[in-house]
């Protein structure tokens, strides 16, 4: 998988998260302006190969904010970051109007939580593929699927935005897959989900696992890093290409312990 200047091949590689809003669920996420560089610096230095930065809470609860306001938290950061580091920068928005300043801008990547089906006409699947941006393709839905209908409804979703991906000219080697755990599932279905990521390799794309301190573990979010690590060393066993966590360094050794 190509994301920015980089290629993305075999293994399994670390994506940090940043957020820069002032609602998301794990505090220790956070970042405003001043110290974003040193929260890069340092997820760089721990062997994050992609950072994704959000500017818009998607926890269960959360208040929305318009695409101007999401653009307002996303401008000045994408401008630093591309200006001081040679590192692939994936911006997480469902919105075509900010895909296409955080492209413009110098993002490489846009990870869309609802899979490029949030908008109707196809416009943000157009927006990356004029950009020649990669994309990461979440499935999710407004619902819970009964149990025996998880796995179809999953499959139905996802090969309905790989369609418009498709058409709308996103390359293959652009597109990578996310199963949505926390996204239309209850705890159960997330643990289904996690424990058979591999079955997502059937549309032949490239997959990434999201499960960082999410609440399917339980308990308080400061304590759900040992789970999370679980859920990591599954991933490279299922040969899942990316994870995407709040906890580099944990989760590189992790990562390299189970080689």
């Amino acid at each position: 998988m190509k994301i920015g200047n980089k290629t993305f091949e075999n293994g399994t590689h670390v994506m940090a998260i940043i957020n820069l809003t002032p609602d998301s669920f794990y505090a220790n996420s956070r970042s405003d302006i001043d110290g974003l560089a040193d929260r890069v610096k340092r997820a760089i230095d721990e062997g994050a190969e992609v950072i994704d930065i959000g500017g818009q809470s998607t926890r269960p609860g959360h208040t929305p904010v318009d695409e101007l306001q999401e653009w307002q938290r996303l401008q000045r950061p994408i401008e630093l970051i591309k200006s001081r580091f040679d590192v692939p920068l994936s911006v997480d928005t469902y919105y075509p109007y900010v895909a296409k300043n955080a492209l413009i801008s110098g993002a490489d990547m846009i990870n869309d939580v609802w899979g490029l089906q949030y908008d109707k006409d196809g416009e943000m699947a157009q927006i990356i593929a004029k950009h020649g941006a990669a994309v990461c393709i979440m499935q999710n839905q407004n619902h819970i699927s009964p149990d025996e209908t998880l796995w179809s409804d999953m499959f139905d979703f996802l090969q309905r935005s790989i369609s418009i991906a498709k058409s709308a000219g996103i390359s293959d080697e652009k597109i990578i897959l996310d199963g949505g755990i926390g996204f239309g599932k209850n705890k159960e279905q997330n643990f289904t989900v996690v424990n058979n990521y591999d079955r997502l390799h059937k549309f032949g794309y490239p997959l990434l696992l999201g499960t960082s301190r999410k609440s399917m573990f339980g308990g308080d979010v400061n304590d759900r890093l040992q789970p999370t690590l679980d859920t990591t060393r599954q991933a490279v066993r299922q040969k899942v290409l990316f994870v995407r966590v709040h906890d580099v360094k944990e989760n590189v050794q992790a990562i390299s312990n189970e080689r």
